[in-house]
């Protein structure tokens, strides 16, 4: 049986995109990724993802990553009974839509994905909703996930570099923005001193609370980080 772990980076910020990646490994390359102490990116520094990233990409079968820009975030969420939630899991099925193709569709996999949502059946019942060839998946919704399966934790360290790389573009391009998410000082003084400047830039998740309490006059979203 193969192993494909999904996780999540960037839900959470009012600046730059939310990153979904798959990692598709099988039980030797676990192995390896075990003895090179793959595991959740929150517990490895920045410069130790760049390379465990790098090492994750020749040491498994296939990998995927997606992007999703605050342009496509807003509009799911402005859309009438679309969440955040919902975005997500059309992006976990783009990943598995696309790994599970031609010989892979042969084999057993074991898909496991790290749950954004409170409710893992309801969640994951959406995902299985948007995955197109299920016969051959064995498919599990966990919280903690990138905690406690190596293809999970994998999948959290490409997702993590690859949101990092987009923050970085966008620090070149704009200043010092902080890590994006609302609650940083950085990020905050950023979104007061040049929010309405680059507002049509498409750097910001204009539903977010903290851009529409900023500038209510341009932020026409109705979503919450309490509603995701």
């Amino acid at each position: 049986m193969l192993l494909l772990g999904i996780d999540d980076a960037g839900r959470g910020p009012i600046i730059g995109p939310m990153i979904l990646s798959g990692v598709l490994i099988d039980k030797e390359q676990e192995k390896k990724l075990k003895r090179h102490n793959i595991r959740d990116s929150k517990t490895v520094l920045q410069s130790e993802r760049v390379k465990l990233a790098r090492f994750i990409k020749e040491n498994s079968l296939s990998h995927k990553i997606t992007k999703s820009f605050p342009a496509e975030i807003d509009e799911t969420l402005s859309s009438e009974g679309t969440n955040l939630n919902t975005l997500e899991a059309q992006k976990a099925a783009l990943i598995i839509n696309s790994i599970n193709i031609q010989k892979y569709q042969k084999e057993k996999i074991k898909v496991v994905v790290d749950c954004p949502s409170i409710n893992t059946t309801a969640w994951c019942n959406t995902l299985l909703g948007f995955i197109k060839h299920k016969d051959n998946l064995e498919i599990h919704c966990e919280h903690k996930a990138d905690a406690n399966h190596v293809s999970v934790g994998a999948a959290s360290i490409l997702a993590k570099t690859t949101r990092e790389e987009e923050v970085a573009k966008i620090k070149k391009q704009y200043g010092p923005i902080g890590s994006g998410y609302p609650a940083d000082p950085d990020t905050k003084e950023f979104l007061k001193k040049h929010g309405k400047e680059f507002k049509d830039s498409g750097i910001f998740r204009k539903t977010w609370q903290t851009w529409k309490k900023m500038f209510p006059e341009a932020g026409k979203g109705q979503a919450t980080l309490d509603s995701f």
